[in-house]
């Protein structure tokens, strides 16, 4: 990682890593999948791969703040099944990293954001309004925590773009409101920490990167308080709609960019 860009950041844009800092902890305790906005203004302002190991102390920060505030809420039997399938996607997006450029990086990534908010919304057409969590238990849904889960595992390791993927999958699979966000909450904890390794191993965190991540964090606190007290003031069909269109805003962004 040229991390030589990291000691020449303007006040501007400090400021601009700041906001998408902030809006890190609002999307973990609000909105998941509002942080693809952060993803574009971390990549905008410092190089691509570097962006990314940037980003992930603060994603880890957010997800610390997340787990505090749903801990109650997270449903273990949705966890355990992901787990082993985003663990592949991990490696497979590790592989990926090490030949593909930042272009096929962001158009593969940005095609499977919307292709999973175009299945989701076909899906919740036409799925019955009172699907419960447990219905993944079967062997479609067992099917479908395995794809979502490898998609989620390879988009998080490339880009920290897994939050949109899952989105889709929570979403898919029925989960209300508070059962969504304690559920991601301890999914991106665990997985961005199991990041870290990886990460590392490409020289996409280091010391001057884990000194900007320090600064930066300060700001994820209040985007995490401010979550807390929106997300009581949010129903549950305006929730569901905010979270696919950041899916696909945050999609778009990768294609068009």
């Amino acid at each position: 990682m040229n991390t030589m860009t990291l000691w020449h950041i303007t006040g501007w844009e400090f400021a601009a890593l700041a906001f998408a800092a902030l809006l890190v902890g609002f999307s973990k305790t609000a909105v998941s999948g509002a942080n693809t906005v952060s993803l574009a203004i971390f990549a905008a302002v410092l190089p691509a791969r570097a962006s990314t190991g940037v980003l992930l102390p603060v994603l880890i920060v957010g997800d610390v703040l997340a787990v505090l505030t749903y801990r109650r809420h997270a449903h273990w039997p949705t966890l355990w099944r992901l787990f082993p399938a985003v663990a592949a996607g991990v490696v497979v997006g590790t592989v990926f990293l090490m030949w593909a450029n930042d272009g096929i990086v962001r158009t593969s990534i940005g095609a499977i954001l919307l292709l999973m908010a175009g299945v989701t919304v076909w899906r919740r057409r036409t799925a019955e309004a009172d699907e419960e969590p447990d219905s993944v238990a079967t062997r479609s849904g067992r099917v479908k925590a395995r794809s979502y889960g490898v998609l989620g595992g390879f988009t998080t390791m490339v880009a920290n773009a897994g939050g949109p993927v899952m989105s889709m999958y929570l979403l898919s699979a029925g989960f209300r409101k508070l059962g969504f966000l304690g559920t991601s909450a301890f999914f991106f904890l665990i997985v961005n920490v199991s990041k870290v390794p990886f990460s590392a191993g490409l020289g996409l965190i280091d010391g001057r990167s884990l000194f900007l991540d320090a600064a930066l964090a300060v700001f994820v606190v209040p985007g995490a308080l401010f979550g807390k007290w929106a997300v009581n003031r949010i129903n549950q069909r305006l929730f569901e709609q905010l979270v696919i269109a950041a899916t696909v805003v945050g999609g778009l962004q990768l294609l068009l960019r």
